[in-house]
This record gives structure tokens, C-alpha cells and sequence, in this order.
């Protein structure tokens, strides 16, 4: 199979070109262009000779929409991709006053198994490349007409399950010659795989770190979550806390609110123990309905007691705004529905 060139960094761009026995200088004419065309025939700034060599293993791979769903409600609009391989990722277009957002899929599918989400059903059928993550973003920017300026790494798989091809993409994404998204624009969730926190701590990358917790006691989590097993919450607790003390930077805690779950007075109380010091903000999600689980969303008067509580104990909290809560919205669905179909 040929290697995508949106997968290389500048770097190695540079060694290809220098490996073809061509100036350096090429590789300032060939790193742009693979990011605003498709295919080798449209970078003219290079010879027909150096495009015939480069086409020999290399190509350039763009994302096929397969479906779009835009929301009346809000703009918001759900994107089924097609990879070359014809495997289908989603991501999600959001509209926010500080600018346009992607939600963008790391995975096809996820190994984690956590009970509330539509993306793990069926398992994990292979980690996405540099190349295809950024050609959402570029795939996305070309179907609304309009510039990403923020990356959330919350959609289908787990990020840090991908961490070489994960890294890599933000390196891709936050260098000028390609889409010039800065580090502080982009933020990446993940479930608590503590290890992988620990190497992204010394990357000291200026992104946000976001953790789904979504329980505040083991057993409650475990059962939410199966990763807790594997790190449970004193484990992943103690990762966060190294990871500010390292980066100096806050982590968001993103709390899907699940009726009669994890709604309680008793959650409540336990989130404040274990975050009311630290650089931490509290991320209140009304859970998704999806017909493959039971959950169900906890009410707007429940929501609202929940964060009072959580603020009352002088913790930074806020109930996230939902967003195209008429479409697809839950992460993993539309790809499931293509699947059955």
C-alpha cells in the first residue's frame, strides 16, 4: 500500500525529497500542497519527474462523506466518512461564538467498552493514521465552505490507545504550512489510560486534557467504565494531579449525567472530595440516548441541582450546551446504522 503524505510530518517530508535526490527547497513546494489538493497531478510546482517518483509509493488520501446530517436547531452537522479501505468514521461539526469546532474520530471503532457509548459496539477495527484524522478536518472545512479554528479529539476510539498516530497529528495540525490549528484550540479526552497520560505530561504539549470520568466511586465506574478496572480512580487521580503539576495546565472532567445513576447527592459530595483542589473545571454532560444501552438522560432540574452542588463546594462546574440533539448526536451511531444497513 502507498503511505499517506498528510501522515508525514515536515521532517519527514524533507528526508523523502532529500531520499529522492532532490533539494531540500522541494520539500517547503510539496508540504503545503498535499493539504489543499488530492491527488500528485495538481502540486504543478513540482516536475512531472518528481511526481512520477513520489506517486510510486506515496499518495495523497482523501476522506469520501458518506452521509451528512445537519441539525435545524443549531447548524450543527454529523459526517459519515468513508475510508480508502471502506471503513465509515464519524465527526461532528460544531458552531460556537469563539469559532468553528471538530469533533474527530482517532479510531474505526474502540477497545474500551464503556457502557453509556455507541462507538464501542462491535469492538475496535484499527487505529486511524496521522493523514486520516487531519483529513477530517480538511474533509469537514470543504463540505461547510468554513475554517476550523478548534479540534476536540472526542469521537469514535480512544486517543491515547493511538498515541504515535495521535501525537503525530498534532504535530501536523499545529505547523504553519498546513492547517495552522495552535495547540491551545485542540483538546483531547480520554477514558484514563494512566501510562499514556504520563508520556503526554512530558510532551508538555499546551492542548487540554480531558478525562471522562462519569463515576466518583470504583465499583459505580468499573461498571461504566471497564478501563477502571485496570486503573482505578486513586491511580487515575494521582496521573491527573502529576499531569498539572507537570504541564502547569487545568484538566477538564467531562461527567456524562446518567437518571438515577450518577445524578446523586452522594456522587455529588464524592466529586468534590477527590477534586476541590487542584487545577480542575467539572464538564456536566447530559448523556446521548442510545438504543443499544438503557442510560437515560438526566433531567434539566437534576442537572442544574448537580452542578449547584458540585459549585457550592467550591468546585468549577458548568453544564455543557447541547448540540444537535435533532441529528445523530451520539457518538458511534450514525457509523452503526451505516454498518447494519
Amino acid at each position: 500500500m502507498k503511505t499517506d503524505l498528510r501522515s508525514l510530518t515536515y521532517e519527514e517530508t524533507e528526508n523523502l525529497i532529500t531520499s529522492l535526490g532532490e533539494a531540500k527547497f522541494r520539500a517547503r513546494q510539496l508540504y503545503p500542497a498535499v493539504f489543499k489538493v488530492k491527488n500528485l497531478d495538481e502540486i504543478t510546482t513540482l516536475s512531472k519527474d518528481l511526481r512520477a517518483k513520489l506517486s510510486e509509493n506515496y499518495c495523497i488520501e482523501s476522506l469520501a462523506t458518506a452521509q451528512k446530517q445537519v441539525s435545524k436547531k443549531d447548524g450543527t452537522v454529523k459526517f459519515l466518512f468513508r475510508l480508502a479501505d471502506g471503513n465509515f468514521i464519524e465527526s461532528v461539526f460544531m458552531k460556537y461564538l469563539h469559532g468553528n469546532t471538530l469533533c474527530v474520530s482517532s479510531q474505526v471503532g474502540c477497545l474500551m467498552g464503556c457502557n453509556f457509548c455507541a462507538s464501542t459496539i462491535g469492538g475496535k477495527v484499527r487505529d486511524l493514521t496521522a493523514g486520516e484524522i487531519i483529513g477530517q478536518i480538511i474533509a469537514a472545512q470543504e463540505e461547510t465552505g468554513e475554517r476550523i479554528s478548534n479540534i476536540v479529539m472526542m469521537g469514535i476510539g480512544e486517543p491515547l490507545d493511538n498515541y504515535d498516530n495521535v501525537i503525530k497529528f498534532l504535530k501536523i495540525v499545529n505547523h504553519p504550512d498546513t492547517l495552522n490549528i495552535g495547540y491551545r484550540h485542540i483538546s483531547l479526552s480520554t477514558c484514563g489510560i494512566v501510562p499514556k497520560i504520563y508520556e503526554l505530561a512530558e510532551l508538555n504539549l499546551p492542548i487540554t486534557l480531558s478525562v471522562s470520568l462519569h463515576a466518583p466511586f470504583n465499583d459505580m465506574r468499573s461498571e461504566i467504565m471497564p478501563v477502571n478496572r485496570k486503573y482505578p480512580l486513586d491511580t487515575l487521580v494521582t496521573a491527573m494531579k502529576d499531569y498539572i503539576k507537570k504541564t502547569g495546565r487545568r484538566i477538564s472532567i467531562e461527567y456524562a449525567l446518567i437518571q438515577g445513576k450518577n445524578d446523586t447527592k452522594e456522587c455529588a459530595k464524592e466529586l468534590a472530595r477527590l477534586f476541590c483542589h487542584g487545577l480542575f473545571h467539572i464538564n456536566l454532560i447530559p448523556v446521548n440516548n442510545v438504543r443499544e444501552r438503557n442510560y437515560k438522560k438526566t433531567t434539566r432540574e437534576a442537572t442544574r441541582a448537580f452542578c449547584e452542588a458540585l459549585c457550592s463546594r467550591g468546585l468549577n462546574a458548568t453544564v455543557r450546551r447541547e448540540l444537535g440533539s435533532d441529528i445523530d448526536a451520539a457518538c458511534g451511531q450514525l457509523r452503526r446504522k451505516q454498518e447494519e444497513n
